[in-house]
């Protein structure tokens, strides 16, 4: 199990003294916790795969959303840190798919829905959605879809 399996990295990292890691172990670790009580279940139980996935993610979405302020506000100390971080993270999560890869299929539901004009494009854009979760960046699956109705 994942949940688990960061549980023990957070010792492996405090023997390696690796700070960065241990950082975003333990950060983790909090955030499958606070997950547990806010979905009513006890703080010890450990969440399955695909819901420590989904904070994972959560996870990796707020560093990026922070290096692009930083970034904005010339903070490159706090850019590198947080890129150190998101790095982490990564490595837990699936490859995500690329904006061709995404194309194909999103021409392929466009047909199988029989969507041709841009006032469904939310329809489209929704079953994708559902079809590519934890799959695709929904940022490039709603460029790809604003890109079929250009």
């Amino acid at each position: 199990m994942l949940h688990e399996e960061i549980k023990g990295k957070i010792k492996e990292a405090m023997m390696a003294k690796d700070a960065v890691r241990l950082e975003v172990f333990r950060g983790m670790s909090a955030a499958f916790t606070n997950d547990l009580v806010a979905k009513g279940r006890k703080p010890q139980e450990m969440l399955s795969d695909e819901e420590a996935l989904a904070v994972i993610t959560r996870l990796a979405k707020q560093r990026k959303d922070s290096i692009e302020q930083y970034t904005k506000g010339g903070r490159e100390d706090l850019v590198a840190e947080e890129s150190a971080q998101l790095a982490v993270l990564e490595t837990f999560l699936p490859k995500l798919m690329d904006a061709g890869e995404v194309m194909e299929i999103a021409r392929a539901k466009q047909a199988e829905l029989g969507i041709t004009d841009a006032t469904k494009k939310g329809m489209l854009m929704s079953a994708l959605m559902k079809d590519l979760k934890g799959k695709a960046d929904g940022t490039v699956v709603k460029e790809v879809v604003d890109s079929l109705f250009a």
